[in-house]
């Protein structure tokens, strides 16, 4: 496939980190790995105390520095990209690792149609990940590819951009979160396309407590109801998301024989990521129906529990 490549100029890959000594290796590492050679690295840190610079300059990353005082997510891309020279910008969190070889092959080669301004891969979970977090995954990011979506839901934990496009179209700074979505409407409401692409697959580890999935959540709420001014979020639809997520992810979990091992927890982060999604949305406002489905209703009863089998090997990682 990598022939089929020829047509791009240079690819970058810009990271925004925040002490990430634990993962960032393995991204950079699987990185090292991958079909495409010569990427560009740069790394968008906002005032780690830790060792994420030195082993990203250990890579041959270029380090960007952002202090936290002035951090967004939408401002932190528009330095990462800005320092990069590739016409096409992937996009990772640092807590994410590339599954296959080809990573950024598929990620990119949507960018042969000339209306493709993003593209995104898949995300799972791994063997440390909350189920309910695993569900999300699976609910967000199928196992089917979408070529030119009719919506503008992606995710920049693994995603591409053209930088021509960002030129005329930066991210907003000014958003609590969900920059990536108002990025897609934008672009999308400019002419341009979105492609989801399953076979680009990274695993995304969250570690998070309570705490931090409840304000994950609430940020990202705030974010949205200031995309969708029509948006809502109703004690009663905390009450029924909740309810219905908690019931899907505990038969799920009876069904894969692991319910008593993921019970509690499931429990604990519907009742968060819900809590935090009523908390953003304060005014009794319509939701466009479509981003409400993606974003919060429970799959059904057919959703796969694991990724499908490819025939290409996946990258096997040094243990750390």
């Amino acid at each position: 496939m990598a022939s089929g490549l020829n047509w791009m100029s240079s690819c970058s890959l810009v990271i925004r980190a925040y002490n990430e000594e634990k993962h960032i290796g393995r991204l950079l590492e699987g990185t090292s790995h991958q079909t495409m050679r010569d990427v560009e690295v740069i790394l968008v840190d906002s005032g780690s105390s830790d060792a994420t610079t030195s082993i990203a300059a250990h890579y041959g990353a270029k380090v960007v520095h952002i202090p936290p005082a002035e951090f967004t997510f939408g401002r932190s891309l528009n330095l990462g990209i800005a320092a990069a020279s590739g016409e096409f910008i992937v996009i990772a969190s640092a807590h994410v690792y590339p599954v296959y070889p080809d990573w950024l092959e598929r990620l990119l080669a949507p960018f042969a149609d000339p209306q493709v301004a993003l593209t995104y891969g898949k995300q799972r979970g791994n063997a440390s990940s909350k189920f309910s977090e695993r569900q999300v995954f699976a609910r967000w990011f199928p196992d089917q590819s979408d070529p030119r979506q009719d919506h503008p839901f992606c995710n920049n934990a693994n995603a591409a951009i053209r930088r021509s496009v960002w030129q005329v179209h930066p991210y907003d700074e000014s958003l609590t979160g969900l920059e990536d979505l108002a990025w897609a409407k934008e672009v999308r409401g400019a002419g341009c396309e979105v492609s989801y692409v399953a076979e680009a697959e990274i695993i995304h580890v969250h570690e998070e407590t309570p705490r931090g999935v409840y304000n994950r959540y609430r940020r990202e709420a705030m974010a949205f109801k200031r995309l969708y001014a029509e948006a809502h979020f109703s004690l009663y639809d905390f009450s029924r998301m909740a309810s219905a997520n908690i019931a899907s992810d505990l038969w799920h979990a009876a069904r894969q024989q692991v319910f008593w091992k993921n019970a509690g927890s499931i429990f604990w982060f519907r009742a968060m990521q819900f809590w935090g999604t009523y908390r953003g949305y304060r005014q009794s406002l319509e939701w466009n129906w479509q981003l409400r489905q993606t974003f919060y209703y429970p799959h059904g009863m057919e959703m796969p529990e694991k990724s499908a089998p490819r025939e290409v090997k996946p990258i096997r990682y040094n243990k750390k």
